[in-house]
C-alpha cells in the first residue's frame, strides 16, 4: 500500500526533537514530542494548562484533518490529558502544531523536551452544505438528548 506523502517542517528551535512518529506497525496515532527549551521544563499544577509547541509545521493534504489525541499512559499514569480532545489541525493550518495539555491529576507533572505528550491521527473530514428547513423528520430516539438511552447496553429492533 502507497501511503501518502505528507510535506512537514522543523522549526529551528526543534532541531533536536523527533518529528511525528508511528510506534509501531498498526499504530493510529504519531506520537507528538515536547519542544519546550532543554534548560526550560514546565511543572504543570493540579488543575493547570499549558499550549506546549511541538516544533514543526504540516501541511495536510485538502479534505484532511489531524486529530491530537491524548496518549493513554499520561492519563491513567498522571492524569495528564489533551483539553480540547482532539484538538484539530486543519489543512490550511501552517503554523506550528501546539498541544493543550490540563493536568487532571492530584500532583504536578513535569513536561520536558523530547517527551512524547499527544498523538496526531490523520483523518478524512467532509464539510457539508446547511440547508435550513421549518420541519425535521422524526426518528425513534426523537430530541432525547444526554442520558436517554440509558447506561445498559443498547438494544435494537431489527
Amino acid at each position: 500500500m502507497t501511503l501518502p506523502r505528507v510535506k512537514i517542517q522543523r522549526l529551528p528551535h526543534a532541531a533536536d526533537v523527533p518529528l511525528p512518529a508511528y510506534a509501531t506497525a498498526g499504530a493510529a496515532g504519531m506520537d507528538l514530542a515536547c519542544a519546550l527549551p532543554a534548560d526550560a521544563p514546565l511543572t504543570l499544577a493540579p488543575g493547570a494548562r499549558a499550549a506546549i509547541p511541538t516544533g514543526f509545521v504540516i501541511a495536510l493534504p485538502e479534505g484532511y484533518e489531524g486529530q491530537v489525541r491524548p496518549r493513554s499512559g499520561l492519563a491513567r499514569n498522571h492524569g495528564v490529558t489533551v483539553l480540547n480532545a482532539p484538538g484539530t489541525v486543519d489543512c490550511d493550518y501552517r503554523g506550528e502544531v501546539a498541544v493543550l495539555l490540563v493536568n487532571h491529576g492530584a500532583e504536578s507533572v513535569t513536561i520536558t523536551r523530547g517527551m512524547r505528550i499527544a498523538q496526531l491521527v490523520v483523518a478524512p473530514v467532509i464539510q457539508i452544505m446547511l440547508e435550513e428547513t421549518g420541519d425535521m423528520s422524526e426518528t425513534a430516539r426523537g430530541s432525547g438528548g444526554f442520558g436517554s438511552t440509558g447506561l445498559g447496553a443498547a438494544l435494537l429492533e431489527k
